[in-house]
Formats: C-alpha cells, sequence, structure tokens
C-alpha cells in the first residue's frame, strides 16, 4: 500500500526504495535515506510505485539528479563566496594602489619643495654673508 501523505517543507523526509521486484510492504534494512529539505517543492521527487520497475528507475534518477543539483547549488554558493573574497581583495589592492600613487605624488611635491627652500636658505645664507661684510665695512669706516 502506498500512501500519500503531505510532508510540510521545512522537516525532513527519509525515503527507502529497492528495485527488486519484492512485494513486501516494509523498507529494507538497507534502505537509502534521502532528505532534499532545500529542494523546491516542485523539484522534489515523488514517491515512486512500488509495483513498478520503470517507476522506481526514474525515481532513483530524480533522487540522483536532485543531488547532483544539491551539489551544484552548494558549488555555487562556495564559488559565490569566493567571488566576493577576491573582490574584497581586488578592492583592497585598487585602495592600495591609488594610496601609493598619491603618497609618490606627494613625495615628489615635497622633494621638490625640500630642494626650493635649501636653495632659497643657500641664497639667505649667501645674502647674510653679504651683509655682514657690508655691516663691518661700516663699522671700520667709521
Amino acid at each position: 500500500m502506498i500512501s500519500t501523505a503531505r510532508v510540510p517543507a521545512d522537516k525532513p523526509v527519509r525515503i527507502a526504495f529497492s528495485l527488486d521486484n519484492a512485494s513486501d510492504d516494509t523498507p529494507p534494512e538497507d534502505a537509502i535515506p534521502l532528505v532534499f529539505p532545500e529542494l523546491d517543492q516542485q523539484l522534489q521527487p515523488l514517491p515512486p510505485c512500488h509495483d513498478s520497475m520503470e517507476s522506481m528507475q526514474v525515481f532513483k534518477q530524480h533522487c540522483q539528479i536532485a543531488e547532483e543539483y544539491r551539489e551544484v547549488k552548494k558549488e555555487i554558493a562556495l564559488l559565490e563566496e569566493r567571488k566576493k573574497e577576491l573582490i574584497a581583495k581586488l578592492d583592497q589592492a585598487e585602495k592600495e594602489k591609488l594610496d601609493a600613487a598619491q603618497l609618490a605624488r606627494e613625495f615628489e611635491a615635497l622633494t621638490e619643495e625640500n630642494r626650493t627652500l635649501k636653495l632659497a636658505q643657500s641664497q639667505c645664507i649667501e645674502q647674510l654673508e653679504k651683509l655682514r661684510i657690508q655691516y663691518q665695512k661700516r663699522q671700520g669706516s667709521s
């Protein structure tokens, strides 16, 4: 006898099947538990008709496809997470590159300012020496 009771989507479902022609209604000891709670209701494998070998095979194929689908979704989620990490690293690298370029420009500006200030300092020292010499000449002539 096949029961068609509805199970809430948030609860895991355990489905067992066998491909042998036994008409026994009790599931075998080595039944394969299948749980697909993350699948949409429309994608859930429908219970097979235990009297039909073809139904059992279709059910088994559907379960395999559902498992592959679950694995692919899991891989996609992992790849999306990795993508986020790589984007964050790329953003950080670009920020560091911009910071490095800004620092290089600031260094060039400060180097130029330093050169200009050193030139002005040397000119001031020369002018001070000239003024000292002139002052000493005035002191000596008076």
